[in-house]
């Protein structure tokens, strides 16, 4: 059972719809008591990186997601600006983020060509920086391709918490791990067989 973490700021319903596709099963919740009880958290996330943090800490979420992801080390996998807020913060604002990965969140503008659009939208290529569980068996594919929608990319402070990278005017860590705690940039529920794979393999963790 995977617990998709709602803070009303991520596509909770097409996470859930794509989990259970794949045969996966999992809850919604919100309410800090019932959180407590996760065997794997899912912290989605759409909109920006201040709101979000504050809205973790209005649901007075934050206590509880420390202890299940730090403490007890469920699985845990960030998606999109989920993954932002592993890191300990964010270009994008002033907030601390959650700190459990070392990495920081960059902003696009400015550090690629003028001619590439921002956000960074659609399909692109990712490549294994290292082997991991939630990696296992892409290479079943010809390529890897995933759904992008972002204007903000991470950067790890050690290479070995990267999982994936991927190129849009710039290398950057598309996935990324430490002990635990997974986070993709890309939306897994967009990406269909390569997305479903992704899921899969954390639901098998």
């Amino acid at each position: 059972m995977i617990t998709i973490i709602d803070y009303e700021m991520g596509n909770v319903g097409s996470i859930a719809n794509m989990l259970k596709y794949i045969g996966v099963e999992s809850t919604i919740e919100s309410d800090p008591d019932k959180i407590k009880n996760a065997s794997k958290m899912l912290l989605p996330g759409v909109g920006s990186f201040d709101t979000a943090i504050n809205k973790i800490k209005e649901k007075n979420l934050l206590e509880v997601l420390n202890e299940k992801a730090l403490k007890e080390q469920v699985p845990v996998l960030g998606i999109c600006l989920g993954m932002q807020l592993l890191t300990n913060g964010s270009e994008e604002g002033e907030e601390r983020g959650l700190g459990w990965i070392p990495a920081k969140t960059i902003a696009f503008k400015d550090r690629i060509d003028s001619s590439l659009k921002i956000p960074h939208m659609g399909w692109n290529l990712v490549k294994k920086a290292q082997e991991s569980s939630l990696t296992k068996e892409f290479e079943l594919f010809d390529e890897s391709r995933f759904y992008f929608v972002h204007s903000y990319f991470v950067e790890v402070e050690d290479e070995q918490n990267s999982i994936l990278k991927t190129d849009y005017g710039v290398e950057f860590d598309s996935a990324i791990v430490k002990d635990n705690i997974f986070g993709a940039q890309f939306h897994p529920e967009k990406s269909h067989k390569f997305g479903m794979k992704l899921f899969e393999n954390f639901a098998r963790l």
